[in-house]
């Protein structure tokens, strides 16, 4: 999917009829596509193209903890960075870490922990990268539906799969899946993460001013899209051994 970014603020992010920038409707989300297990050498991975974004998650582990002395008796040690690609901007990025790649790091780690059972790998590290080939807009939460995925992939038990997603305002409007300039213009913006099968949040921030009902009603529409995503999640998972199946079955 190619987009054109505008970098100076639109005379009109959101029309009267609710149709937005990129001729989405409040309630759509921008096209997504997952594969899993893209990466021969990691333990497991998963590559997704959401909107405009590319992401690649990777996963190490459980794997022996260097240094030993940050290894912790009782449980595995949760090891995340988040990287955006030199290439992944309009405009170059410098490459290495800066304050948002640390700051995104934490955050993403913190919201898949929960997940993860922990407590079944002592003295062990689990290593997670997610890098950003291309933004735009959403990539903390498109890393952590990505990371989930590669986690499962490894074989990593989990209490379940956890999965993102956004919802922004704009003006009188709620949207769902924020893009790109309306996450630079919109008024308020708010990513929100949560274990599927518990129904646990591990994700919530907001950037910008609701009110009670507001805030509300973009939750519930932030729910709706994980739900949409969950289903993309499930699906990736079992499309190998969906291919697997037929070939032993002689169908392909």
């Amino acid at each position: 999917m190619n987009s054109i970014f505008t970098e100076e603020k639109p005379e009109v992010l959101i029309q009267e009829d609710g149709t937005r920038i990129d001729g989405r409707k409040p309630d759509e989300m921008r096209p997504i596509s997952i594969e899993v297990g893209v990466l021969r050498k990691a333990n497991g991975s998963a590559y997704l193209e959401w909107g405009g974004n590319r992401v690649l998650a990777a996963v190490y582990g459980p794997r022996e903890v260097h240094p030993r002395h940050l290894a912790l008796p009782d449980r595995a040690l949760i090891r995340c960075r988040y990287n955006m690609a030199p290439f992944s901007t309009e405009e170059r990025k410098r490459p290495g870490p800066d304050r948002r790649s640390v700051e995104l790091s934490k955050v993403i780690r913190e919201a898949l922990i929960p997940a993860i059972f922990v407590e079944r790998f002592p003295n062990t590290a689990i290593d997670i990268f997610v890098e950003i080939l291309r933004s735009d807009a959403g990539t903390r939460i498109a890393g952590i539906t990505a990371a989930s995925l590669a986690l499962a992939d490894a074989g990593i038990p989990l209490r379940g799969l956890v999965t993102g997603c956004t919802v922004g305002k704009i003006g009188k409007w709620l949207v769902l899946d924020v893009g790109h300039e309306e996450d630079m213009w919109g008024d308020a913006d708010i990513p929100l993460a949560m274990i599927m099968e518990t129904q646990e949040i591990t994700l919530l921030q907001s950037d910008g001013t609701l009110t009670p009902e507001e805030f509300k009603e973009a939750l519930n529409l932030a729910i709706k899209g994980c739900t949409y995503v969950y289903e993309l999640q499930k699906e990736a998972l079992r499309r190998p051994y969906v291919v697997v199946e037929k070939e032993v079955k002689g169908e392909v």
